[in-house]
């Protein structure tokens, strides 16, 4: 027989393997209730209701169980949501964003980065997305465009344009003085620009804007030719001690677990010793986009 989506599996089936807030949202949804109605259940904030179900810090389980109970778990029910909850924490599982929309996932990538005091960002292919400015972040875009799992309507030059207005604007987060930004990326990040030579010097110049305006952000860049200490596999994120999100093609990898956090912060380490500031490298790559537009090198 088959399991009801908006309820917990029954005794004799295994809990989803879904994130936990994806299950207690979808669980929710089921019974049309609103957060704030469910919220006044439990006697939790709307805001930690919804920070629950949008996967953002570690979860309480208590919370998770008083949840369930009130959404129509039994014992049983609740204490293996609680033990999926538990569990969630020690391996990589997939991002699967509450919203359908590309401008959705960009708001969930948001609420981690405000709820952040540090963070790390190592790229490897493309500029991270709180440096990119309009046509940079629109050009990378469409390229995941087709890989994108999202319904065709969701994937509209609108969406795309909606998804670049929610990544610009997240942007906001770095005149927080209150949190520190360390970015590293490789210089072919610079070298393989998804955008016009015309729309790199613009992002350029705002490399350059950032890294001299902000005093709670670094940027630096491994330079071609340095000595590989750790092959650059992937992107990936770093949300203090609590949080990794791994860049793959068509989606993200999330882990809350203690070891991966340690591991990738890490790795981010070994990438920051073999960087160099990045003033220097702009400077290249900028005399290379105005030679690329005009014919003649900048001197």
């Amino acid at each position: 027989m088959t399991t009801d989506p908006g309820t917990p599996s029954s005794h004799d089936e295994p809990i989803s393997d879904e994130p936990i807030g994806v299950v207690l949202r979808r669980m929710r949804k089921a019974r049309r209730m609103s957060g704030r109605a469910l919220a006044d259940l439990v006697g939790l904030s709307q805001s930690t209701i919804s920070r629950l179900e949008r996967g953002i810090g570690s979860p309480d389980l208590g919370e998770i169980s008083r949840i369930a109970r009130a959404l129509g778990a039994d014992d049983h029910q609740a204490r293996e949501l609680t033990r999926q909850a538990e569990r969630s924490h020690d391996r990589m599982t997939d991002w699967r964003p509450t919203s359908d929309s590309l401008a959705g996932r960009q708001r969930s990538v948001a609420d981690w980065e405000s709820a952040a005091r540090v963070i790390h960002d190592f790229q490897p292919t493309v500029l991270p997305g709180l440096l990119q400015i309009s046509p940079y972040a629109k050009a990378v875009l469409r390229l995941f465009q087709p890989l994108a799992r999202l319904p065709a309507e969701a994937l509209t030059e609108a969406a795309v344009l909606a998804a670049v207005s929610a990544r610009v604007q997240r942007q906001l987060v770095l005149a927080d003085r209150s949190k520190s930004f360390s970015f590293v990326i490789t210089e072919g990040v610079l070298k393989d620009a998804p955008c016009t030579p015309a729309e790199m010097l613009a992002q350029i110049g705002h490399l350059r804007e950032v890294a001299a305006g902000y005093g709670n952000v670094s940027l630096a860049v491994i330079p071609d030719g340095a000595p590989m200490t750790i092959p650059a596999l992937h992107g990936f994120t770093l949300f203090d001690e609590e949080m990794v999100i791994v860049d793959i093609y068509n989606t993200g990898l999330i882990s809350r677990g203690r070891r991966d956090v340690a591991i990738y912060h890490q790795v981010f380490g070994l990438n920051l010793d073999r960087a160099v500031p990045i003033g220097p490298v702009l400077d290249k790559y900028q005399a290379l986009y105005i030679e690329a537009l005009t014919g003649t090198r900048d001197t």
